[in-house]
């Protein structure tokens, strides 16, 4: 099942040198060094705007430079995510993708026929959440929520066929 994705990320190029710049005094301060192939990787993969496997992102990248491989494109994945600038997604399918971390807090739903992954946010979750969260006596870093279902496109031809 291929998964699709509806999702839409515009970072101004001005934003996105700034955020660059971040990182690598981050990277820097862990003892690491600036890497061209790594600013390469960065730079694909916010401007992306999708949830990307390593495979993709690989893809995408070696349109640009042909030298850059998964080895790396992985590791940079890997190295976004624990600074907090990717997130790790697992929709039950067998593939890790990444996102952004930069965007708005959403959820997903995710249709088991034909893959496709919608965002969303609703407050009112958010807010049963945090209700529940107090209830129990629990402080909460971070949550991810996906349902699982049937999207419109796919529910549309048995509804066709349930009125004949």
């Amino acid at each position: 099942m291929k998964m699709k994705f509806k999702f839409n990320l515009e970072i101004p190029p001005l934003s996105l040198e700034k955020l660059f710049r971040r990182i690598d005094a981050e990277i820097a301060a862990a003892g690491g060094k600036r890497s061209k192939s790594r600013a390469r990787i960065m730079e694909i993969f916010f401007r992306s705007g999708s949830h990307l496997t390593v495979e993709e992102l690989t893809r995408k990248v070696r349109v640009r430079n042909r030298d850059i491989g998964s080895v790396t494109v992985y590791r940079t994945l890997k190295l976004l995510d624990r600074l907090g600038y990717a997130k790790k997604l697992d929709f039950d399918d067998g593939v890790t993708r990444y996102e952004s971390s930069l965007t708005a807090h959403h959820d997903h739903m995710v249709c088991t026929e034909c893959g496709n992954v919608s965002e969303f946010e609703e407050p009112r979750i958010e807010s049963l959440q945090e209700e529940v969260a107090k209830l129990h006596g629990f402080s909460p870093t971070m949550h991810r929520l996906a349902i699982y279902g049937v999207c419109r496109r796919c529910l549309a031809p048995e509804e066709e066929g349930a009125g004949g």
